[in-house]
Parts: C-alpha cells; sequence; structure tokens
C-alpha cells in the first residue's frame, strides 16, 4: 500500500514538473516571438529612415547639379545628410566623395543663422565673396560628384 502512495506522489511530482516545463516553454516561445517582432520593427523603420534621408540627398544633390542650390549649402547639407544615416558598417563617404567634403570643411567655420546675422552688412558681404571663391574652385568636381550621388543607393 505504501508502495502504490509513493507512485502517486512520484507520477503527481512528474506532473507538475512536465507541466511547469510546458508553461516555461511557452513563455519562451512567446518571448522569442515578441524578440523577433521587434526586431523586425526596428529593421522596417530603419529601412524608412535610411529612404527618407536618401530621398533628401537625391533631391539636393539634383539641386546642386541643376545650380537650383548653391554649393556651400548642397555641401553643408549633404554632408549632414550621409553621415546622419543609420548604416552599419557606416561607408566612408568622404573617401568617396571628397570634394564635397573638403568643400564643406573649408567653409564650416563660418557662421550662420543668428550668428551671420549679428555682423554687419560689410563682413557679410567679405565672406559671401570668400565662400564663393572657394566653392569655385570645387565646382566641377563636386558637379561630377553629385551626379555620382544621385545614383547611390545604400544596402541596409
Amino acid at each position: 500500500m505504501m508502495l502504490y502512495g509513493l507512485a502517486g506522489l512520484g507520477v503527481f511530482v512528474v506532473i507538475g514538473l512536465a507541466y511547469y516545463a510546458g508553461q516555461t516553454l511557452s513563455q519562451l516561445n512567446a518571448q522569442k516571438t515578441r524578440i523577433a517582432l521587434a526586431k523586425q520593427k526596428q529593421y522596417e523603420v530603419r529601412v524608412e529612415r535610411v529612404n527618407n534621408i536618401m530621398q533628401s540627398v537625391h533631391t539636393i544633390a539634383l539641386a546642386v547639379e541643376q545650380q537650383q542650390c548653391e554649393l556651400c549649402e548642397g555641401a553643408i547639407r549633404l554632408t549632414k545628410l550621409l553621415d546622419g544615416l543609420p548604416l552599419n558598417p557606416a561607408p566612408k563617404f568622404m573617401d568617396i566623395y571628397p570634394n564635397i567634403y573638403t568643400l564643406h570643411t573649408k567653409i564650416d567655420h563660418y557662421p550662420t543663422h543668428d550668428a551671420r546675422n549679428a555682423l554687419s552688412k560689410k563682413e557679410r558681404h567679405q565672406q559671401d565673396r570668400e565662400r564663393e571663391a572657394i566653392a569655385a574652385t570645387f565646382e566641377s568636381a563636386i558637379i561630377s560628384e553629385v551626379v555620382q550621388l544621385r545614383t547611390y543607393h545604400p544596402t541596409i
């Protein structure tokens, strides 16, 4: 009789452990599904962000090519957008488009917005002439780079 009691208790323990293992596996599978969905959503958001940035890059590059946007303004905007692309590994855009990045580096120290407005008319005019002279030395090289940039589509 005691043997049947111990056997019954053993069966009860085994059933309890099996139930616990089943619950734990169920929770693990649910967690894996949530993680997979979160990764998929994160990927989709990243793809959308890259597409939005690249649409802006292509628009600005076209505007620079068609001389609807000043070279300096285009170089600043393009470098900021390209550097903001959430790509891993990040391409070395400075090596791919060296003239755009060099122009940005050469004009980066000039004041903008409120700091520019605080300058006298004469100082603004002087800086505009300096910027235009710098941009003129890069014009043909930058035009060829923006043509190339308009065809760039990153792999995510």
